[in-house]
């Protein structure tokens, strides 16, 4: 695990340097907020854009009896307000950001995304969930970091440090 300062070197941006886009995986929430400054820092070194990915999960907007919560579309128009002032700190850094809200299993989604879009690196936020934590709820970064074909960085912001945890591509650890 790597524990960088804000504002310090991320990894694997000296190692190989992005060519195609980004993909940041998002809540739009606190969990996702560390992720997000690694994503925008990187995406404006490596002068490439940012791929923003939000997956709204149908199951659940389920209430016991399986009625809904809310609607999907009702979901998807808070995000898409959620994610203006993101697409706006993403501009502001000089990137250009591209907003992608799909509906399904999260980790399935985000590693859609970036096979179809080209992404040369995925940032997720974290829980931070122990080994526990994870058995019963699951993880959708862990699942991201084992399948996904390009580098990811698992980032979970403790005050002002993000600690890093960068995986190589399933391809490459085969």
């Amino acid at each position: 695990m790597t524990t960088q300062p804000t504002g310090a070197a991320i990894p694997g941006s000296s190692l190989t340097a992005p060519t195609g886009p980004i993909l940041l995986g998002t809540e739009f929430g606190p969990v996702s907020s560390a992720a997000e400054r690694v994503a925008i820092d990187l995406a404006a070194r490596a002068r490439v854009p940012l791929l923003i990915v939000h997956v709204i999960d149908p199951g659940r907007l389920r209430l016991p009896g399986g009625r809904f919560a809310q609607r999907v579309d009702q979901v998807r128009a808070a995000r898409e307000t959620d994610a203006a002032s993101l697409m706006e700190r993403v501009r502001a850094a000089g990137v250009v950001p591209q907003l992608l809200i799909w509906n399904g299993d999260p980790a399935t989604c985000v590693l859609e995304a970036a096979r179809s879009e080209g992404a040369s690196r995925i940032v997720l936020g974290s829980h931070g969930r122990g080994l526990i934590g994870r058995v019963f709820v699951g993880s959708v970064s862990a699942t991201v970091a084992d399948l996904a074909d390009c580098p990811v960085d698992i980032v979970r912001g403790i005050g002002g440090v993000e600690e890093i945890v960068s995986r190589g591509p399933a391809t490459l650890r085969a």
